[in-house]
């Protein structure tokens, strides 16, 4: 048993029910009766335990009706409970008075599966536009996903802060350059932000719901471009989770490949955005600079592995490419390069005093609400809280090799940067590591086919954060539901807490120091 296996056993009793149809050693499945549901969150929250998703399904192909499901993790142990919610009466009890990000995360469910979260504050349309007709749920069977949908007259209520000198400003949803569509609703007395309000979903693709119409071997392509900037983690993790259900083998070599591929997706981006939040604060030098370094990895990828973005690459049972003794030698001695030119950059922005005074002490979001909001990766680090999946649960190679999480507690602008810092410098490490210790063999195995009504999971530590994703199979073995969850989900209500008493100008630099993926929560 584990510690919160023993906390739901001890909450509920009889009540809980294990389920084997979860396909992944570290998980743990239960189900529970739909009216204690806010009890097991209750004693998920005095185990300390955080929200990593909650979503739902329809099982109606099984002859049931419809499922919620919540995934809780503490350190190293994933526990997801389950509660059937019946077709002819689609509510369930809502947990936001126990774990914030419930707060979007049910909206959620309620826009695109119709089911009602039983006391929750705010019913708002969430992904899901008002100019929708109010009775589609597009993750319902009985959708059709290959249909337009008619248009119906709709308008969204915003928040509103009320008051003498309270004036609002609305920035977006389309932005300056080719960043994606966004809106953006502040509240300010004179230059100080009182209160932000995001509106997302301009980029809802349908992903989710077109995973049901591929097959398993089409999925990785799919799960690639859930967001761009992260097409190798959300690969792996999509890789890993059909890698559980149909209990594969994958050959040692691929799965360092694997960790090759993520780590050099980790330091590209990495660059950029060090190199972007320096921009937001008119230092445009080290944009430049930083962005060239990006591109000489970009050109090493797409020499090496035949694409800037190594898309494509990762496929369930292992990859698609290889790597040469003559491709080790260019990788060893391009990151000897870029970490020369790297570090000499660092100097300049720990000396450049107009650059501190814009990123120290903004944006700060505090241990204390960083935790209550279950955040993850770079945000959740610079704000002291040590979650990295490739340290707390290991997946191969990563359980060969030491990591350090590099923890901050000022999480302000600054401490955003230096967590990528030296993110950057132990992902350097680690592909050296890599490199010497890859073994020989194959890099890619067969795949069977899932028996039906079977579930996978998998957590994969992109570089952003943890990127969940969850298969079901359907009574013939088929796609039935792939829930992703990218870290944007947790984090961009990070965002809004973070900018309370910044001035207005600053809102770029926080909004960059986060840098959330639109597309990867818009799913």
């Amino acid at each position: 048993m584990s510690l919160l296996t023993d906390a739901i056993t001890e909450a509920l009793g009889g009540d809980v029910r294990f389920d084997s149809t979860q396909s992944f050693s570290p998980v743990v499945s239960c189900v529970v009766p739909r009216q204690r549901f806010t009890d097991a969150a209750k004693a998920m929250k005095k185990s300390h335990a955080l929200l990593a998703a909650e979503w739902a399904v329809d099982e109606t192909p099984f002859g049931r009706g419809f499922a919620v499901f919540a995934c809780y993790r503490w350190w190293s142990e994933y526990l997801i409970i389950k509660i059937e919610v019946p077709a002819d009466d689609p509510v369930f009890p809502s947990i936001t008075k126990k774990y914030v990000p419930a707060y979007r995360f049910e909206r959620q469910i309620h826009s695109l599966m119709g089911l009602v979260p039983v006391g929750h504050p705010d019913l708002r349309p969430w992904i899901k536009f008002e100019d929708w007709p109010e009775d589609a749920w597009p993750l319902r069977k009985s959708f059709d996903g290959q249909t337009s949908m008619k248009r119906v007259k709709g308008e969204y209520t915003w928040a509103r802060a009320e008051g003498e000198g309270v004036y609002e400003i609305p920035v977006g949803p389309v932005h300056a350059g080719i960043i994606e569509p966004g809106h953006f609703r502040f509240q300010a007395v004179g230059e100080m932000v009182i209160n932000l309000e995001e509106r997302l979903g301009y980029v809802h693709k349908g992903i989710e719901k077109r995973f049901e119409s591929l097959s398993w071997k089409e999925g990785p392509a799919l799960a690639g471009r859930v967001s761009g900037d992260t097409t190798v983690a959300h690969s792996t993790a999509y890789s890993m989770a059909v890698e559980a259900i149909t209990n594969c083998a994958v050959p040692e070599r691929a799965y360092w490949l694997r960790a090759l591929f993520l780590e050099r997706e980790r330091i590209a981006n990495h660059l950029g955005d060090i190199g972007a939040i320096c921009n937001d604060a008119a230092f445009a030098f080290m944009l430049y600079q930083l962005m060239r370094l990006k591109e000489i990895m970009m050109r090493t990828n797409h020499k090496l592995f035949g694409h800037r973005f190594i898309m494509d690459r990762v496929i369930p049972g292992g990859v698609t490419v290889d790597i040469s003794a003559d491709g080790k030698k260019e990788i060893l001695a391009e990151l000897d390069c870029i970490s020369a030119e790297f570090e000499r950059l660092v100097v300049i922005y720990d000396e450049h005093s107009s650059l501190d005074d814009r990123v120290k002490e903004t944006g700060i979001l505090i241990p204390e609400k960083a935790r209550e909001l279950c955040t993850v990766g770079i945000v959740a680090r610079a704000s002291g809280l040590n979650l990295d999946c490739r340290a707390m649960n290991p997946y191969p190679p990563y359980d060969r090799i030491e990591m350090n999480v590099p923890v901050f507690i000022e999480g302000d602008v600054d401490a955003r940067v230096r967590v990528r810092t030296e993110e950057i410098r132990e992902s350097v490490r680690i592909i050296r590591f890599i490199l010497e210790n890859i073994p020989e063999g194959a890099v890619s195995g067969p795949v069977g086919q899932p028996a039906p009504e079977t579930t996978g999971f998998a957590a994969v530590e992109g570089w952003r954060g943890e990127i969940i994703y969850w298969v079901q199979s359907g009574p013939k073995g088929e796609i039935n539901r792939c829930m992703v969850r990218d870290p944007s989900s947790l984090n961009w209500i990070g965002l809004e807490q973070s900018i309370y008493g910044n001035i207005v100008p600053d809102f770029p630099l926080c909004n960059k120091s986060f840098n959330q993926s639109y597309s990867g929560h818009d799913v």
